[in-house]
């Protein structure tokens, strides 16, 4: 894949997964609008579900079956809590997994929180030419994921990035 010289702008929906927080108390879900917003993206949908596996699946399926959105950011559910949900919720629908994701997000976030990193199943795929990303829940997991993140959704960062492999 190539770069672009330019920077495109995408559709970027945020969905945050959660019994217990409400549109007032997302701070996750609104950290990463922000963040795409700064970082020149549009806010194309946001959304809470609770963790319930089909909930999960319906409100992304609807997502990736249009043609408009590029890019899903999903925060909570990726621990190991019995509730956790998104992994089992969002991997079947994966064309393709981006298995280095969940392998850098856990290496730059052991710098921040040690072995506890462990614990996170956070994993990103490709489902319907729409790149997906399932975070955790706590806000500075979620801005250090965005430090990842956020070149891969550049068209300019070289050598490589996904914007060319999105509709």
């Amino acid at each position: 894949m190539t770069s672009s010289s330019e920077f495109i702008p995408l559709k970027v929906c945020v969905l945050t997964v959660s019994d217990t927080r409400t549109e007032a108390n997302d701070t996750s879900g609104q950290a990463l609008a922000e963040l795409l917003s700064e970082a020149g993206h549009q806010l194309f949908a946001r959304e809470l579900v609770p963790d319930d596996i089909y909930q999960i699946r319906a409100t992304l399926s609807h997502w990736i079956a249009q043609r408009e959105p590029q890019v899903v950011l999903i925060t909570g559910g990726t621990g190991f809590a019995g509730r956790d949900s998104t992994v089992e919720a969002v991997t079947p629908l994966f064309d393709k997994t981006v298995v280095g994701f969940g392998e850098l997000f856990r290496q730059v976030s052991y710098e921040e929180i040690g072995t506890s990193t462990i614990q996170s199943r956070a994993t990103a795929g490709l489902a319907n030419r729409t790149l997906i990303f399932c975070l955790p829940g706590s806000t500075g997991a979620c801005k250090t994921a965005w430090s990842i993140i956020r070149d891969q959704l550049d068209a300019r960062h070289k050598p490589c990035n996904f914007v060319g492999q999105l509709r």
